[in-house]
């Protein structure tokens, strides 16, 4: 055997110790999970273990403490799976979000929940909603922006007539493909997609598929299934809803700009205690009058503090009436944001914290 052939022996060696260690870990930790829900449940707390803040603080420590090679993106997707399988041996989480399978909404459930989550396909943002107010789901995942494109008006809406709070984020960097049966352009006649994934790629498609037909549908998913019926049609769709359908990727990549992301929001009962690395989301009105605005976020300039986001939304109670949903960095119960909320309450005819939560981290 060769001095190279040895090196390589052992190292595998040593990797094969290093896999039993790390089996032998992870099922520790598992079973240390167990032993928690036990604890609970003899002290009579109620069933939902899920703790969002404190699967926050475990992330962001072992982002700061990790030496390489691995990224951080690589360490976080590998924890966020280890705490998700462990919180499944308690109890699975039911998680609603915008289907049907392989939507960019559910691969954002899987980055925040993980694979260990009971998935929930709803048909609409309505339903993700409904299934979280009944009590059918734990928690929901709706999209609410993108970078490129804007606001998802649809979900802001649904806030004034729920009462879920946002309780977490997630930041999902998009990238769509042109995806169908076959890889010969030559035989599409029509392209289908969400109508966000179609204007995301606007330009690619004049540029490189100018005059063929395009055709707005419910999801980026549900594209990839009429394409998998159809050889004629393409589809814009995510490498997970090609893989999904069985479809072959024509052109990777065809979104306009180098960086389009998609925000999502976590929507569930209750409220996020504070991390230090927060944001809260309210919503505002005030009369129509001069300055009226101005005066709604002044107290926020007065306290220093950073307006991340502002929309406008019709408030469906005049014609004319505005409210603004409003995102600010600190949590609703830190001194400073409180203080701001207070007086703006004090100009505000309606003022509403939709949530205080820990702030997404992009990957």
């Amino acid at each position: 055997m060769s001095d190279q052939q040895q090196r390589l022996d052992d190292i595998r060696a040593r990797i094969d110790g290093l896999d039993d260690e790390i089996l032998r870990l992870i099922n520790e930790r598992a079973e240390a999970a167990r032993e928690v829900a036990r604890a609970k449940r003899e002290a009579g707390e109620p069933g939902d273990f899920y703790r969002p803040t404190r699967e926050s603080e475990i992330l962001e420590r072992i982002r700061a403490a990790n030496p390489g090679p691995l990224p951080e993106a690589d360490v976080t997707r590998l924890f966020r799976e280890l705490m998700s399988s462990c919180l499944a041996l308690q109890q699975p989480l039911a998680v609603a979000f915008l289907g049907p399978e392989g939507t960019f909404t559910q691969e954002a459930a899987i980055k925040h929940f993980g694979h260990g989550m009971r998935s929930l396909c709803m048909d609409g943002i309505d339903s993700v909603f409904r299934e979280v107010e009944a009590g059918n789901a734990d928690y929901g995942v709706v999209p609410v922006e993108n970078s490129t494109e804007g606001v998802v008006s649809h979900t802001l809406d649904r806030f004034l007539i729920s009462h879920l709070s946002i309780v977490g984020e997630v930041e999902l960097p998009v990238r769509h493909n042109l995806v169908g049966r076959h890889s010969d352009p030559g035989q599409i006649r029509r392209i289908v997609s969400h109508q966000q994934g179609l204007a995301q790629c606007r330009g690619w498609l004049d540029d490189n598929l100018p005059g063929i037909a395009r055709e707005a549908v419910s999801s980026t998913a549900e594209a990839a299934r009429l394409a998998g019926q159809d050889g004629e049609s393409a589809a814009v769709a995510s490498d997970a809803a090609a893989e999904h359908y069985d479809l072959t990727v024509i052109y990777p990549n065809i979104q306009d700009g180098a960086v389009n992301t998609t925000r999502f929001l976590v929507l569930g009962q209750g409220s996020m205690p504070a991390t230090g690395q927060d944001k809260t989301s309210v919503v505002v009105s005030r009369s129509n009058q001069p300055g009226g605005l101005a005066g709604l976020l002044a107290p926020l300039a007065r306290y220093g503090l950073d307006m991340t986001r502002i929309e406008s939304r019709p408030s469906r109670e005049g014609m004319w009436e505005y409210v603004f949903f409003i995102d600010i960095l600190g949590h609703a119960e830190d001194p400073k944001v409180s203080r701001a909320l207070s007086e703006m309450q004090q100009l505000a005819s309606l003022l509403r914290v939709l949530g205080s939560y820990p702030r997404a981290v992009v990957q």
